[in-house]
């Protein structure tokens, strides 16, 4: 896979039949707001402008999708954990995210994002059971992990293995050095 990715924003949708009817591999990202889900997608191709990040958790209200270079999409999903809208608004979209995520037959894998910088919460937790019980396909990648110490990153990575199995990536928006890694992995999955 190219190292330069051009990636693009494609649309919006807050449901599933308002998703875009694109043949390539999907990767939707899950994570707590403020995990770094658009720092993700703007690190991967070397855009700091094109996903929208925050100060303020919980903007993303919408499944946003990006195409990169033709070769696979990222669908970026609301933040879990933190929202100031109603019960009702939350309701509502567990239920088009659950509906996008067992239907959708585009997805090739979850991406599930966790802060390195703190152990799992419970709700990253209670996402990968929901992500187990119907046994969709997933990996994870320990972001924010430039304020880590060096001599902890491996113990990090080690105990997000731990609970959660399956491959586990270190990612850092500062440091592109774990970008080649992410993508070669993806470039994996997609064979």
């Amino acid at each position: 896979m190219a190292k330069q990715l051009n990636a693009k924003f494609i649309i919006s949708a807050e449901k599933l039949s308002q998703c875009p009817d694109f043949k390539l591999p999907e990767f939707p990202l899950l994570g707590r707001s403020n995990v770094g889900k658009s720092s993700f997608i703007n690190c991967l191709c070397n855009n700091k402008k094109l996903a929208k990040t925050s100060n303020t958790p919980g903007k993303t209200r919408l499944i946003n999708f990006f195409n990169f270079s033709e070769q696979f999409m990222i669908a970026d999903l609301p933040g879990y954990g933190y929202a100031k809208v109603s019960k009702e608004a939350q309701e509502r979209w567990q239920k088009y995210l659950e509906e996008y995520l067992l239907k959708r037959e585009q997805i090739k894998s979850l991406i599930q994002l966790v802060d390195g910088r703190h152990e799992l919460q419970k709700n990253d937790l209670q996402m990968r059971e929901w992500v187990n019980a119907y046994n969709l396909p997933i990996f994870t990648v320990v972001t924010k992990i430039d304020y880590v110490p060096k001599n902890k990153v491996l113990n990090v990575i080690g105990a997000v293995k731990k609970e959660f199995g399956g491959e586990v990536l270190p990612f850092s928006a500062i440091d592109r050095k774990y970008c080649d890694g992410i993508l070669d992995y993806f470039a994996q999955l997609i064979k």
